[in-house]
């Protein structure tokens, strides 16, 4: 019989929670393949559990993930564990388990720590759904658009740049919408912040520690945006009294829309 692929999910600081379940599974597997296999030594020492780990980073995964899969074939539990949370969330794994599907092998998750998860849990912002956008391109204002919604935002950031990842929040969405800092989650220092865009750099100023350790940043829900045919709309009512130029530039301060797209509208309907 081939083997089992347990996704399992770690502490994201305190080794305390560490569920049974999960340290039942670490203990049984065959193979912990890990994402580092000297973090999990950590762990994994701490619950007394000695296994044969396995390398499966973000370098290797491909070449690694083949292995384990004839491990798998063979019989093998593999256990999959990141540096700290859930797998495959922001984090490597994914290719593995998409490899496991497609060969038709078992795929068992254990759910437990995740930062994105437990910092949106602290923020208190009330939304029946909301983006996970993991961390940012290296140029943080690539992509903001996205966040331009009536929903809250996840970010993971690192602490070199999380001053100028709030920078651009703050110069993109404006010193009102806000914004969650959640730093060493489960940690000693752990220090969670709910603030106006406006106040997050002196904030992170506030103390050399500030910018330092793991950070979670929760941006607000915007306000929703109109729909195109909204847009063109107040466009219409616009054109009646004001040349096209204005009546796209005011249309897009009341819509959000592209001032540019209901320029080009207003000036085809002129026609």
């Amino acid at each position: 019989m081939p083997g089992t692929l347990y996704v399992v999910a770690t502490p994201i600081g305190n080794l305390a929670d560490s569920s049974p379940r999960s340290i039942e599974i670490l203990r049984a597997a065959d193979i912990v393949a890990c994402e580092d296999t000297r973090t999990s030594h950590t762990l994994l020492a701490h619950h007394g559990i000695a296994a044969r780990t396995v390398a499966l980073h973000a370098h290797n995964e491909r070449e690694a993930g083949e292995k384990l899969l004839r491990a798998l074939r063979n019989g093998s539990n593999v256990a999959l564990v990141s540096d700290a949370g859930t797998p495959g969330i922001s984090d490597p794994g994914a290719l593995l388990v998409a490899a496991a599907h497609r060969e038709g092998l078992r795929v068992v998750p254990l759910p437990g720590p995740n930062a994105a998860v437990a910092a949106y849990s602290a923020a208190g912002f009330v939304s029946d759904r909301f983006l996970f956008a993991g961390f940012l391109p290296a140029k943080g204002n690539k992509g903001l658009d996205a966040f331009d919604g009536p929903w809250p935002v996840i970010l993971y950031e690192a602490p070199h740049r999380v001053l100028d990842t709030v920078q651009a929040l703050l110069t993109r969405f404006g010193p009102a919408r806000e914004l969650v800092i959640a730093r060493e989650l489960s940690k000693k220092f752990e220090e969670i912040a709910r603030m106006a865009l406006a106040d997050a750099p002196a904030w992170l100023a506030a103390g050399p520690h500030r910018q330092q350790g793991e950070f979670v940043l929760v941006l607000g829900p915007g306000e929703e945006r109109r729909t195109t045919a909204d847009a063109e709309r107040v466009l219409g009512l616009l054109l009646e009294a004001l040349p096209a130029a204005e009546a796209a530039k005011l249309a897009a301060k009341i819509t959000g829309a592209p001032r540019k797209e209901l320029y080009a509208l207003a000036v085809k309907r002129a026609k």
